[in-house]
C-alpha cells in the first residue's frame, strides 16, 4: 500500500516554502551567508524543532528564515523541497512564501520572487512538477504593511496564482485584513486564508464573509459548529488539511483525535498536505501514510482525497485533466 501511495499522483495545495527548510540545508546556507545560529550541528537542529504550540514553531521558523538572503539561497530551498516532493510522488506543488518576514530584515521583495520562480521553472523541467506561487501575508503584523507589500508586488502580479493570510490565528481575526483583500480582489487576485487551525470557527466565516476566500488552509475547527459544516458541505469550499502539523501543533493530542474521518464523513471537500514538511514529521508521503495507519483508509479514499486536490488547485484546466485521468488509472 505504501508503494502505491508513493505512486498516487498528488497535488500539495497547503505547503509553506520557508517550512521546508531541513537542518542540513539551515546550516549549510548559515555558512555560505555568514550568519550565526545558535546550533553548532544537525543534532542541536533537531532537537530545537520540538514544540507543542504554533508561537513556538512560528519563533524557531522565523530564525531559520534569517540564513535566506539570496535569490540563489531561495531557489536552493525550493529546489531541495521539489526533488523530495517528487520522491512522495507530487505532480503538482503550490509554493506559499511570506514576503514580509524577509522584507523586514532588509530583504529586497524581488529576492523571494526570483529565487522561486526560477526554481518553479526548473522544477518543471527536472521533474515535470507543475507549481503556483501564493503570495501570503503575515495576520500578526499590521495590515497596512501588508497592504503596502501586495502594492509593491506589482512586478509579479502575472505570477502569482493567489494571495494568503498565514502566521498567528489568536486575535488576528480576518477582518484585520479586509482592506487588503478588497484590493486583492479589485486586482483579480484569487484570495486564500488559515482559518480554523487554532481560531474558532467564526475566523472561517469571517474568511469566507470579509475576505471572499475560495479555499481554506486548515478549516478543523468548523466541526464545532454544525451550521458552518452545512455550509462547507453545500459549497463544497476546499479545506487543506494538513494532519502530521495539527499534531505537531496541539491542536489535536494524537492523530487517531483528529477530525478528519469526520469531515470526509460530513461530505467535505479536504485535502491532505504537509504544511511545512521540515517541522511537522515530513512530507505528502508521511501525511498519507500516517493516515493510512490510523485511519485505516484505502485506495479510493486517497485516490478522493488526491482528486480533491487537484480539483482545487491553481492549474491549467489541460494539467488537470491529465492529473485526474493519472489518478484513476493509479
Amino acid at each position: 500500500m505504501d508503494e502505491w501511495l508513493q505512486r498516487l499522483p498528488k497535488a500539495e495545495l497547503h505547503l509553506h516554502i520557508e517550512g521546508s527548510l531541513m537542518p542540513e540545508q539551515m546550516l549549510e546556507l548559515a555558512q555560505r551567508n555568514s550568519v550565526s545560529l545558535p546550533y553548532d550541528n544537525v543534532d542541536e537542529v533537531n532537537a530545537a524543532y520540538q514544540f507543542d504550540r504554533l508561537q513556538d514553531f512560528l519563533d524557531l521558523y522565523y530564525q531559520g528564515m534569517s540564513v535566506l538572503h539570496s535569490e540563489q539561497d531561495f531557489h536552493d530551498l525550493a529546489m531541495a523541497y521539489f526533488r523530495k516532493a517528487h520522491e512522495d510522488g507530487v505532480v503538482h506543488a503550490e509554493l506559499s512564501f511570506d514576503p514580509q518576514a524577509h522584507t523586514i530584515r532588509g530583504v529586497a521583495l524581488a529576492v523571494p520572487f526570483e529565487g522561486l520562480l526560477a526554481a518553479m521553472r526548473d522544477a518543471e523541467r527536472e521533474f515535470g512538477i507543475s507549481s503556483a506561487l501564493i503570495m501570503s501575508f503575515l495576520r500578526d503584523r499590521d495590515a497596512g504593511e501588508a497592504l503596502e507589500t501586495l502594492e509593491q508586488a506589482e512586478p509579479w502580479y502575472g505570477y502569482l496564482s493567489a494571495v494568503g493570510l498565514d502566521s498567528a490565528e489568536q486575535g488576528n481575526p480576518p477582518e484585520k485584513f479586509a482592506d487588503v483583500f478588497a484590493r486583492a480582489r479589485e486586482l483579480g487576485l484569487p484570495r486564500t486564508a488559515h482559518a480554523g487551525e487554532e481560531g474558532p470557527p467564526a475566523y472561517i466565516s469571517g474568511a469566507l464573509d470579509v475576505l471572499d476566500v475560495c479555499r481554506i488552509d486548515h478549516g478543523v475547527s468548523c466541526m464545532q459548529d454544525a451550521g458552518l459544516v452545512e455550509r462547507l458541505r453545500a459549497s463544497q469550499i476546499p479545506l487543506t488539511v494538513c494532519p502530521l502539523s495539527n499534531v505537531c501543533l496541539g491542536v489535536v493530542d494524537e492523530l487517531a483525535q483528529h477530525p478528519l474521518p469526520q469531515m470526509l464523513e460530513a461530505g467535505l471537500n479536504v485535502s491532505l498536505n504537509s504544511d511545512d514538511p521540515a517541522y511537522f514529521g515530513g512530507g505528502m508521503q508521511a501525511n498519507f501514510e500516517a493516515c493510512r495507519e490510523t485511519f485505516g483508509w484505502q485506495r479510493e479514499d486517497f485516490r478522493m482525497l488526491a482528486t480533491n486536490a487537484v480539483n482545487a488547485a491553481f492549474m491549467a484546466e489541460d494539467r488537470r485533466r491529465d492529473i485526474l485521468d493519472r489518478i484513476v488509472r493509479s
